[in-house]
């Protein structure tokens, strides 16, 4: 990302979260925190450009395993956005292809039903806001279980709205989200920990133990 478009990001009031390359000269101008395993520091970038960056940026750096990790973003204080926060929000960009797969798979986006531009639009905006409505849905079911949103299958919730509607035709009195917490379980609502998702848990309490006291 060149230095002029940080810039103008940042002077238009727009945020900014990416890697850094290895080749950007930066100097440091202030360490915000540090432990054994990250460094949180403003710099400023560009040092052997005609045209550096003007505008400071905040360099967030993890050791994971044996390689350091680089973060930038123009958010420059850590109260607004922890040095943790900007690694998990980094590592959550793909969510976006976790939403493709979704609509096209399970809301059977990947088929256009009708062949007119206005059909094909309603087509799309609908799922999409149906997709959002699910979404929803999920985090309501994750506020009642207390658990992250992460650890909720979107497509089981989607296929529990089946068994839902056949339960309300023989009870109308039904709320969704108190019958969803109560058949979590039979439903499959929540996803299981695996092995590796401990692993990284336990990895990333380890390396954000510094930061937290």
């Amino acid at each position: 990302m060149a230095m002029s478009l940080f810039d103008s990001l940042t002077a238009s009031g727009k945020y900014v979260l990416t890697r850094q390359k290895n080749l950007v000269t930066y100097r440091v101008t202030r360490v915000l925190s540090q432990g054994s395993h990250y460094k949180d520091e403003i710099i400023h970038m560009g040092l052997n450009h005609t045209h550096p960056c003007h505008h400071p940026m905040r360099l967030v750096s993890v050791l994971w395993g044996k390689t350091w990790y680089h973060y930038l973003t123009n958010v420059l204080g850590p109260q607004q956005l922890s040095p943790q926060e900007v690694c998990d929000l980094y590592r959550r960009r793909w969510r976006i292809e976790d939403a493709f797969l979704l609509t096209k798979r399970l809301l059977g986006l990947s088929y256009l039903w009708v062949g007119g531009t206005n059909g094909v639009q309603m087509q799309i905006y609908a799922t999409w806001i149906f997709y959002a409505v699910l979404n929803d849905l999920c985090a309501d079911v994750a506020i009642a279980l207390r658990q992250p949103i992460e650890r909720i299958s979107v497509e089981m919730v989607f296929r529990s709205l089946y068994f839902f509607h056949r339960a309300l035709l023989l009870d109308p009195k039904l709320q969704l989200i108190p019958w969803l917490v109560e058949h979590y379980r039979s439903m499959g609502l929540v996803k299981a920990v695996r092995q590796r998702h401990r692993r990284t848990a336990a990895r990333s309490l380890d390396i954000w133990a510094d930061a937290l006291t």
